[in-house]
């Protein structure tokens, strides 16, 4: 079976990515620096569950040599990159955090993909390449030349520098845009994560947009679904909507947790913050073609689960 190296192994796409190709029989090296962005205990508690069954190796991805050494040592067939500095909000405050993890860290991988001759790169690409446009839903083939948010132009830069690693040197680029991805093991500083644990403190939770926003959530299982067929089918240069192609509004989003949790909010309701968006939708009609993409969880049922392991993970 193919040994393939998951960057960003900790986090929460990462992990259960890693557990499902595990589960698959494949060799699976896994790289994570298990920064502070967010609790790193969460991270540590997500790799128990399969962490004797393949090698986590502490490292940044932004460290070139430590990576030399990893593609080096383990003869990689393919590279996952999820590992990202995630997050619209952080950017405005942190921005060097951005172009260091998303843009040097993306490059190292690709030229070590070079370097080694793995021929597949599959990563994480982001809804919020989309910016502004009017147009809904989102179809790969918009122009995406004005993102608003530096979170989403760093990942612009990941796409375009994946078609010149294809061009350049052969290598199979494919980008997957992910849609508001949640569900059970997410990341805490995510709108259902901060709802549920404001909520159960009896705290306010900050409403952007007046709640008036809308998002198309997309459960983990599925997301990861699409990640694994875009491995196998490894296309020579490809980008793909993965979203549950629905939109939810912000207000009836919240009803749902709080009907899970049986606990009312208390709303602070706020405008849209700067680099945030009203709405995404997601087109997937070529990725239902190509990658046989058909998410099946509804979001009733994915905040659902959410709640159920939140519960259990927090011991409420």
């Amino acid at each position: 079976m193919k040994k393939i190296l998951i960057t960003g192994v900790a986090g929460f796409i990462g992990s259960w990515t890693a557990e499902a190709l595990l589960i698959k029989g494949f060799t699976v090296i896994g790289v994570d620096n298990f920064n502070d962005y967010y609790d790193p205990r969460i991270k540590r508690d997500r790799i128990k569950k399969f962490s004797k069954d393949c090698a986590v190796l502490e490292e940044d991805i932004c460290d070139l040599g430590a990576l030399d050494k990893i593609f080096k040592d383990h003869k990689i067939d393919q590279v996952c990159h999820l590992a990202a500095q995630a997050g619209v909000g952080y950017s405005l405050i942190n921005p060097f955090a951005y172009e260091h993890s998303n843009n040097l860290g993306t490059l190292n991988l690709l030229e070590l993909c070079k370097k080694y001759a793995v021929p597949s790169f599959v990563f994480a690409s982001s809804s919020s390449v989309y910016g502004g446009n009017e147009k809904i839903p989102f179809s790969e083939s918009d122009n995406v030349d004005k993102p608003i948010s530096l979170y989403a132009a760093t990942k612009k830069y990941n796409e375009l520098l994946a078609h010149t690693y294809h061009h350049l040197y052969g290598i199979n680029t494919t980008a997957l845009r992910f849609f508001s991805v949640y569900g059970p093991w997410g990341r805490p500083d995510m709108a259902l994560y901060k709802f549920a644990t404001a909520i159960t403190k009896g705290q306010p939770i900050n409403v952007f947009n007046f709640g008036k926003m809308k998002r198309d959530f997309t459960y983990i299982t599925d997301i990861v679904t699409g990640i694994l067929s875009a491995l196998e089918k490894n296309y020579p240069c490809e980008i793909f909507n993965l979203g549950n192609s629905a939109t939810v509004e912000l207000n009836y989003f919240i009803e749902i947790i709080e009907k899970e949790l049986g606990m009312i909010a208390k709303k602070k309701l706020m405008p849209m913050q700067p680099g945030d968006v009203p709405e995404s939708f997601a087109d997937i009609k070529k990725a239902r073609k190509l990658l046989g993409f058909d998410p099946k969880t509804k979001i009733e049922e994915g905040v659902k689960e959410f709640i159920r392991w939140f519960r259990e993970y927090h011991r409420l």
